[in-house]
């Protein structure tokens, strides 16, 4: 069984309690297993394994693999009380094991205290100091005891003996305390981690809700300022047109100025509205080269008038599945800005290529780049340079493309080359 095998079964993401209960069990198995090898190996040194030494490895493997069982259970749901319950009875258990192997082998060198490490690593990582000490100073004077009995019983002691068992011993003092200061400290670095991510977060949210605030202020102010302008010439104009000291023929001409910037108040409602409150998707399967061909023929004749050239340069059948009217209405919102961009004379390129499930469409104008001044605000409402704009165009249109699942970007922006690129998720019609 492995971690990776353990977490797949589990309901929900495994906590570190479990993680690290699931590691301690693995080496406690690798441990046991390897010792028992070993004896096995070595056998003209320390005798073949006794059935009582074959039966308390067994039994102890037996019941790591039920307490790697009850993990998986428990899963997330393991609490930290359980845990250290846990622990506790792991690390007894391991030394009450230890001291039985070491007395039924009963040798001077005993190759079960390796099993003394166990307990103490455990130990180091869930408790604090003290009760790591005194997990080290424990098994520190089991094998010091251990060695002083053996050679009461089976005299004469041999110094080097004693100098082995305290080497083993400084070795076990070292590794406790170092593995705990390293807990310790990743610990310590966590958390600390886990405030600076909270403190991002709340940071974050904090900032975004600011952002929502100014920019609905900003849309806000763009609807007052564009509605404003109208809505004052058609005061004045009926207010003048009803004065009775006004003669027909100005008269005529008041209403016919009421009558426009009521037609511009209806259009910069409906493009407000198609903003605000975008249409949904209905997508069909719909050939490319007809569309890019479509919004050339219809432009054409306007642009015509100022010698510009539209041109479509796709060459190859494509079919994407979109939403032709929305995408129709966004690309030519594009070629309509590259026309007022572009000089007399000038050229505009319409092109279109499919990568993947991705179709990208593209309008290049021969008109001078963008001031830099402008381009963070662009594709938000109620920008506009030209005296007649809404400021809406490009933002429906990068409406669109959002709602295509793509997205609508300035990809070149220098004078006799500006490019813009709308690319479009395609979803199967099926």
């Amino acid at each position: 069984m492995t971690i990776g095998a353990v977490d797949a079964g589990m309901t929900a993401p495994a906590t570190s309690l479990v993680r690290h209960k699931f590691i301690f069990c693995i080496i406690t198995l690798f441990v046991l297993g390897l010792l028992l090898w070993l004896h096995t190996q070595f056998a003209s040194i320390l005798g073949e394994p006794s059935a009582p030494v074959i039966g308390l490895l067994g039994t102890t493997s037996v019941i790591t693999v039920a307490e790697l069982l009850w993990l998986r259970s428990q899963g997330p749901r393991l609490t930290e009380r359980a845990a250290k319950i846990e622990s506790c009875v792991s690390i007894a258990f391991m030394f009450v094991l230890t001291a039985l192997l070491t007395f039924i082998t009963n040798r001077d060198e005993s190759p079960y205290f390796v099993l003394l490490a166990i307990p103490i690593l455990q130990c180091a990582y869930t408790f604090g100091l003290l009760v790591t000490v005194l997990t080290i100073a424990a098994a520190d004077a089991m094998i010091i005891l251990w060695t002083w009995r053996f050679f009461n019983l089976y005299p004469p002691a041999r110094p080097t003996q004693y100098l082995d068992g305290g080497i083993l011993c400084a070795v076990y003092l070292i590794m406790g305390l170092l593995v705990w200061l390293l807990v310790n400290l990743l610990k310590a670095n966590q958390l600390k981690l886990k405030s600076n991510l909270e403190a991002l977060k709340a940071t974050r949210e904090r900032l975004i809700t600011e952002e929502k605030f100014a920019a609905i202020g900003r849309l806000a102010s763009g609807v007052a300022h564009e509605i404003r302008n109208p809505v004052a010439m058609i005061s004045s104009s009926l207010a003048t047109a009803t004065y009775p000291m006004t003669d027909e023929k100005e008269r005529e001409e008041m209403l016919g100025i009421a009558a426009r910037e009521s037609k511009r108040l209806e259009s910069l409602t409906a493009d407000f509205l198609t903003y605000a409150r975008p249409s949904p998707l209905r997508r069909s399967p719909v050939l490319v080269n007809d569309l890019l061909s479509y919004i050339s023929a219809v432009t054409r004749a306007h642009a015509a008038n100022r010698t510009i050239t539209i041109v479509s340069l796709l060459t190859e059948d494509l079919t994407a599945v979109i939403d032709a009217p929305q995408v129709e209405g966004a690309i030519l919102n594009l070629v309509l800005n590259a026309m007022d961009a572009t000089p007399d004379g000038g050229i505009i390129k319409l092109n279109a290529a499919l990568e993947g499930n991705v179709l990208e469409i593209v309008v290049e104008d021969s008109g001078p780049s963008i001031p830099e001044s402008d381009l963070a605000q662009i594709f938000e409402p109620f920008f506009t340079t030209k005296p007649a704009g809404t400021g809406l165009g490009l933002a429906i249109a990068r409406g669109t493309a959002i709602a295509h699942q793509g997205d609508l970007r300035l990809t070149q922006n220098r004078g006799g080359c500006v490019i813009f690129s709308m690319t479009l998720k395609q979803i199967s019609d099926k």
